[in-house]
């Protein structure tokens, strides 16, 4: 991290982990999944509707995909409320198997039940928290490139997109129906390059792989290998540490 910086921009929000970490005072969070921005704007702005209707939700195997299937029918889920889908990705997400959210190329949820004893879904003392946090945070919605007109000198910006696949079997970008390709990957080193050039910091996560190198150790910048843990695998034996860097231009 820099030491002093002025706003904190995150584009690809996701989990948001090193925003609630930080609790910045001056933030913008954006993602491209629609549901993700629209349910930490419902948190920001609703928090106790939300606690009402999440709570409401049933820990049951026929309701988890019931309530998957919404996405299906777009008449159906044309009718829910900002609201009622904020409620309905917090509700997936935590009964979904092993905590993973992932879509089909038609941008459904895809995730199977989860069968888990006592899922934290109603959970309203964390969404009071949250909500206070992100009283003071612009929220949007879209492509990464969305806050390149919003960066100034001195800001501090941190990546943390779909990483680049470590071989063909690992090629998972099913996060949003769009993917991540090689191309947005090439995008993403530009706007970094952007940063650099206008006196602003970015800090950069992705996989440990030779086109990782190539796209921003060649440029001169500071790249950092980590060892992170990682816990969402099909087989136990294949969670643990995996080597990844983490790119800086301080």
């Amino acid at each position: 991290m820099p030491k002093k910086y002025n706003r904190y921009f995150e584009p690809f929000i996701g989990g948001g982990a090193l925003f609630f970490e930080l609790k910045p005072k001056n933030a913008l969070i954006n993602d491209y999944n629609k549901e993700l921005s629209n349910l930490y704007t419902i948190v920001k702005d609703m928090p106790t509707e939300l606690i009402d209707s999440v709570c409401k939700h049933k820990n049951e195997s026929d309701y988890y995909y019931e309530t998957r299937a919404l996405d299906r029918d777009e008449s159906k889920y044309s009718k829910l409320t900002k609201l009622d889908k904020a409620s309905r990705f917090i509700y997936l997400n935590k009964t979904g198997f092993n905590g993973l959210y992932r879509v089909n190329l038609k941008g459904e949820c895809n995730v199977p039940f989860g069968r888990y004893v006592n899922p934290k879904y109603c959970d309203p003392k964390n969404i009071k928290n949250c909500s206070e946090l992100l009283k003071n945070t612009e929220i949007t919605n879209g492509d990464f490139e969305n806050i390149k007109d919003k960066i100034k000198k001195g800001d501090f910006i941190y990546f943390d997109p779909p990483y680049i696949p470590l071989n063909a079997s690992s090629n998972f970008t099913a996060y949003t129906e769009k993917g991540f390709d090689e191309d947005m990957q090439l995008r993403l080193r530009e706007l970094c390059d952007y940063i650099d050039n206008i006196g602003a910091y970015f800090m950069l996560s992705n996989s440990y792989t030779d086109y990782t190198l190539e796209l921003y150790d060649v440029n001169g910048y500071t790249v950092h290998t980590v060892h992170a843990n990682r816990s969402i695998n099909s087989k136990a034996n294949g969670r643990g540490k995996v080597k990844e860097v983490l790119v800086t231009n301080y």
